[in-house]
């Protein structure tokens, strides 16, 4: 069983959009979000791309800023209930789940 809690991979940008040079995660697409409404969240969490669109704001090493902890040991997201919708969308043991787990070198079994 996966737990998300102990795991974080898939808050963190993905080897394939680094090698591309894209700094920009997810994509913040609910424009009705808390997260883009609440003027301290978006300072905090938000950064649009040179197109303008809202994406998920990341620390040097691409991590998710929401993100809090060690990956694969302990994590937790400072923004869970306001996260966007493809954050919702990565399920515990899913292809995206295992693909990010693998990109970062956390167990898979």
């Amino acid at each position: 069983m996966f737990d998300c809690l102990s795991c974080g991979a898939c808050c963190v940008n993905s080897v394939h959009n680094l090698a591309e040079g894209y700094p920009w995660y997810v994509e913040v697409d609910d424009p009705e979000s808390e997260l883009l409404q609440r003027k301290d969240l978006c300072r905090r969490y938000v950064v649009e791309d040179p197109a303008g669109v809202p994406h998920m704001k990341l620390h040097a090493d691409g991590r998710c800023t929401g993100l809090k902890g060690k990956l694969g040991r302990r994590v937790s997201c400072e923004i869970y209930r306001h996260r966007p919708q493809a954050c919702k969308g990565v399920e515990p043991g899913d292809v995206n789940c295992m693909k990010a787990r693998k990109e970062r070198g956390i167990q898979t079994i």
